[in-house]
C-alpha cells in the first residue's frame, strides 16, 4: 500500500497529494540531475571520440609522409652524393626536425625555417666543393649576400618554400581543428548544471512518480523546453561551431593537387636532391661569379689541390604515387564533421527522445510538469536570449557562462586559423612587408639569419601563439619536440596576426 498526504511540505513538485517526503524528494533531485549531466558527459564522449579517432587518423598519416621522406633521403642521398651529403647531414636532419615541429604546432616561421637552411646547406657545401681554399667568415657573409642574385640551388628552394608553407599549413590546422573542437566539447561538457535546471529536470523526470502517475512521460515540447533552458549557453556555441567544421571541410581541399599536402609533405627529400643536382651542375659558373663578385680567396696549402675531383654523381627520383589511404580519410571525415554540425542545438532533443523517456505524442496522457494531460506552452527557441520567457526554466540571459563563451572565442580563432591556412598563409606569421609576389625559395630570412653564420634561433624565445596538438602520444618522429608541445589554450594574441615580422629581409629567389 502507498500512502499519500498533502503535499505542502514540498518544495519542487506541485504540493498535491503526495507519496514523497522532503528528503526523498531531494534526494530524486540529485539523482534526476546527476543523470542529465551523465548523459551529457556521454553524449560529449561520443562526439569527442569520432573527434580523436579522425585526428589521430590525420596526424599518423602526415607524420608517416614526412618519416618516408626522410627515409628515402637517407637511403639515396650517400650512395650518390656521397661527402656532399655525409658532411652535411646534421643540416638535413635538422631541417625534418624543423619541419615536424612546425607540424607539431611549435611557434615556428616556416619560411624563415627554410631560409635558414639553404643559407647553412649553401656554406657547407660550397666549402667541399673548394677544399683547396681558404673560406673565412667574412667571405662566406659576402657568398651569402651573392646567394640572392645566384640562385645557387636552382628554383628547388623556391619551389619548396611556395608548395611547403601552403601544404604543411593546411595539415597542420585541419589537423588542430580537430584538437580544438574535441577540448571544446570535452570542455563544455564539465560546466556544470544551475540550480534552476537542477529543480526544472526534478519536476520533468520524478515529479510524476511523487504524485502517483509513474506511468506519465514527460510530454516532448514540455521536455524540450526544460532541457533548452538548462542547455541555453551550449547552445550559443552553434554559430561557431559550424563555422569552424565548415571551414575544417574546406581546407581538405587544399590536400590535393602539386602544393597539395599528399604531394609536397611526402616529397621534401625530390626538392632537396633537385637543389644538389643544380649545384654541382652550376659549380664552375658560381664560382666564378662568386669570385667577381667577393674576390679572389686565398689558397689552403694544406687542402688538396684543385684538380683532385671526388666522383659524384646526380639522383633522379620519382614521387610515389598516393596510396589512397588520404582520400580515405577525408571522405570520412567530411561526413561525420557535416553530421556533427548540429550537435549543439539538437541536443536538448536528442536527450529528450534517448535519455528523459519522452512521451511518444503530446496528448493527454503525457506529463506536463503538473499532471497528466496536454503541454499548451510554445516551445522555445535556442540558445541563451531566447530563454528569456521559457516557462520551465529560470534563466538569466544577462548572466552567460564564462566557460562557454572561452570556448566560442577559441573556436573563432581556430576558424580564423583555417580561413588563412586555405590562402596559404600561417596567421602566426603574416609579413606586412611581403610584397606578395611568390618569388623566393627560402624567403623571409632576416640579415642576422642569412649572415654569415647563421644562429638557428630559439623557438622558445617567441610568445607561444599557435595550438599544439592536443592529447596525442608520442609517436615516431616526434621525440624532440612534442612532448614540449603546449596545448590548446584561448588566447587574443592570436588576433594580432599582422605585427610580426616587418622588417625587410633578403629572398632567395
Amino acid at each position: 500500500m502507498v500512502f499519500r498526504r498533502s503535499g505542502e511540505h514540498l518544495r519542487i513538485c506541485p504540493q498535491g497529494y503526495t507519496c514523497c517526503t522532503s528528503e526523498m524528494e531531494e534526494n530524486l533531485a540529485n539523482r534526476s540531475r546527476a543523470e542529465l549531466e551523465t548523459a551529457l558527459l556521454d553524449s560529449g564522449r561520443a562526439l569527442q571520440a569520432m573527434l580523436t579517432t579522425q585526428l589521430r587518423g590525420f596526424d599518423d598519416h602526415f607524420q608517416r609522409l614526412l618519416n618516408d621522406s626522410e627515409r628515402a633521403l637517407q637511403e639515396a642521398f650517400p650512395g650518390t652524393f656521397g661527402e656532399l651529403y655525409t658532411q652535411s647531414a646534421k643540416a638535413f636532419r635538422d631541417l625534418y626536425t624543423e619541419l615536424r615541429r612546425y607540424y607539431r604546432g611549435a611557434n615556428l616561421h616556416l619560411e624563415e625555417t627554410l631560409a635558414e637552411f639553404w643559407a647553412r646547406l649553401l656554406e657547407r657545401l660550397f666549402r667541399q666543393l673548394h677544399p683547396q681554399l681558404l673560406l673565412p667568415d667574412e667571405y662566406l657573409d659576402c657568398l651569402g649576400k651573392q646567394a640572392e642574385a645566384l640562385r645557387p640551388f636552382g628554383e628547388a628552394p623556391r619551389e619548396l618554400r611556395l608548395r611547403a608553407t601552403r601544404a604543411f599549413v593546411a595539415a597542420r590546422s585541419f589537423v588542430q581543428g580537430l584538437g580544438v573542437a574535441s577540448d571544446v566539447v570535452r570542455k563544455v561538457a564539465q560546466v556544470p548544471l544551475g540550480p534552476e535546471c537542477s529543480r526544472a529536470v526534478m519536476k520533468l523526470v520524478y515529479c510524476a512518480h511523487c504524485l502517483g502517475v509513474p506511468g506519465a512521460r514527460p510530454c516532448p515540447d514540455y521536455c524540450r523546453n526544460v532541457l533548452k533552458g538548462c542547455l541555453a549557453n551550449q547552445a550559443d556555441l552553434d554559430a561557431e561551431w559550424r563555422n569552424l567544421l565548415d571551414s575544417m571541410v574546406l581546407i581538405t581541399d587544399k590536400f590535393w593537387g602539386p602544393s597539395g599536402a599528399e604531394s609536397v609533405i611526402g616529397s621534401v627529400h625530390l626538392w632537396l636532391a633537385e637543389a644538389i643536382n643544380a649545384l654541382q651542375d652550376n659549380k664552375d659558373t658560381l664560382t666564378a661569379k662568386v669570385i667577381q663578385g667577393c674576390g679572389n680567396p686565398k689558397v689552403n696549402p694544406q687542402g688538396p689541390g684543385p684538380e683532385e675531383k671526388r666522383r659524384r654523381g646526380k639522383l633522379a627520383l620519382q614521387e610515389k604515387p598516393p596510396t589512397g589511404t588520404l582520400e580515405k580519410l577525408v571522405s570520412e571525415a567530411k561526413t561525420q564533421l557535416r553530421d556533427a554540425q548540429d550537435f549543439w542545438i539538437s541536443l536538448p532533443g536528442t536527450l529528450c527522445s534517448e535519455k528523459m523517456a519522452m512521451s511518444a505524442a503530446s496528448d493527454d496522457r503525457c506529463w506536463n510538469g503538473m499532471a497528466k494531460g496536454r503541454y499548451l506552452p510554445e516551445v522555445m527557441g535556442d540558445g541563451l536570449a531566447n530563454q528569456i520567457n521559457n516557462p520551465e526554466v529560470e534563466v538569466d540571459i544577462t548572466k552567460p557562462d564564462m566557460t562557454i563563451r572561452q570556448q566560442i572565442m577559441q573556436l573563432k580563432i581556430m576558424t580564423n586559423r583555417l580561413r588563412s591556412a586555405y590562402n596559404g598563409d600561417d596567421v602566426d606569421f603574416q609579413d606586412a612587408s611581403d610584397d606578395g609576389s611568390g618569388s623566393g625559395s627560402g624567403g623571409g630570412c632576416p640579415d642576422d639569419v642569412c649572415g654569415r653564420r647563421v644562429n638557428k634561433k630559439s623557438s622558445s624565445s617567441r610568445t607561444t601563439l599557435t595550438h599544439a596538438l592536443p592529447g596525442l602520444s608520442e609517436r615516431e618522429g616526434q621525440k624532440s619536440s612534442a612532448a614540449s608541445c603546449p596545448q590548446p589554450r584561448p588566447s587574443l594574441l592570436l588576433l594580432l596576426l599582422t605585427l610580426v615580422l616587418s622588417a625587410a629581409r633578403p629572398r632567395w629567389r
